[in-house]
């Protein structure tokens, strides 16, 4: 019996089983399995007549890359990017599939292009699994919507401390901006860390306004054509060209810069984008000129609003380091919570 058989097994020995009866289980390296659906999510599972994926970052992709998955288009053909060879159904946002043990459909979940919340119904009860989710949602996304209520929540709570708090978009994109035009007015290169897929691409749409030139990260650039293809307007980009690179804006990972990205560049200014970046402790260990908090999952605060108009009957924690703060501040608003154990990715 593994620790989240364990957890529901427990529950119910406590006279809680009024709160839920579908099993749930880990799978994979990310994602659950619900035998009593047979249905998988973010995770190849053998006995799984359905897989649903979330999003096409690798964390969330099934281990089995000839695996049959449901998701949306872009996730699909994100994923075909990155090494998916199997089965694809693309699924449109609020299309039902539906089997003699439940219906299923998508939510846009606002974190990247193509990014789904799967809400699982079946004869006694209705599931939302977030995946990872933003709302207010990325611009660079097909938005964010969800389900007036639920009776199980899986939510994952990334950023799991009061401290994190973001600025709006409107306030971001400007800081965005701001960075790259003024260090191009004073002749240097502006370096955006930030990963290939998902933020590297709302980053190119921030910056399109100003009419300038990016060269993003080999691995990034691959992505590009899918967000052209559902009309996210990147601005004028190429694949980073280590030659040519000087006075474009650029853009890579964090991983990429320490390997030498633009290390030719000799007048260049860095600027950090994440959620992490509201810890200012990350200027010194990145050696970083700016730190701008443009992260692609919700704040605490968001977090803690998104499960009250939910109102379910019970929140299962996932994808955080500080679980028991999230649950206090939920069971403050008198919402059952629990904690799934599932390795978070401190990428975002």
């Amino acid at each position: 019996m593994d620790h989240l058989t364990a957890q529901v097994a427990n529950l119910r020995q406590l006279g809680q089983s009024k709160f839920f009866t579908m099993k749930i289980q880990k799978a994979g390296y990310q994602g659950l399995y619900f035998p009593d659906l047979k249905v998988a999510v973010d995770a190849h599972h053998p006995d799984a007549d359905y897989v649903f994926v979330s999003h096409a970052h690798a964390d969330h992709m099934p281990r089995n890359r000839s695996s049959k998955a449901y998701a949306s288009k872009a996730t699909i053909d994100l994923m075909r990017h990155r090494g998916f060879k199997g089965e694809g159904h693309a699924l449109d946002f609020g299309e039902t599939v539906e089997s003699d043990r439940f219906k299923a459909k998508i939510y846009p979940a606002g974190h990247i292009l193509g990014s789904a919340m799967i809400y699982l119904e079946s004869d006694k009860e209705s599931l939302l699994y977030t995946g990872d989710f933003r709302t207010p949602p990325s611009p660079a996304t097909e938005g964010f919507e969800a389900p007036d209520q639920v009776d199980i929540l899986i939510t994952e709570a990334t950023f799991s401390l009061p401290i994190y708090r973001w600025k709006t978009n409107d306030e971001l994109a400007e800081e965005v901006r701001s960075f790259a035009s003024d260090t191009l007015t004073e002749n240097y290169t502006p370096v955006f860390l930030a990963y290939n897929l998902g933020k590297a691409q709302e980053i190119m749409h921030l910056v399109a306004p100003l009419n300038h030139n990016v060269m993003i990260h080999g691995a990034g650039h691959k992505m590009c054509p899918v967000y052209d293809a559902n009309g996210i307007d990147l601005g004028k980009y190429e694949a980073y060209d280590r030659e040519t690179c000087e006075g474009n804006i650029l853009i890579c990972p964090s991983s990429a810069f320490s390997n030498g990205f633009a290390s030719n560049v000799s007048k260049k200014r860095i600027a950090y984008c994440s959620g992490w970046a509201s810890n200012e402790s990350r200027r010194t260990q990145l050696t970083v000129d700016k730190l701008i908090p443009l992260s692609d999952h919700l704040d605490f605060f968001e977090l803690i609003n998104f499960c009250k108009q939910l109102n379910p009957k019970k929140v299962f924690i996932t994808h955080t380091p500080n679980p028991a703060v999230v649950q206090h501040y939920l069971e403050k608003e008198n919402i059952n919570a629990g904690h799934i154990d599932i390795e978070m990715n401190e990428e975002d």
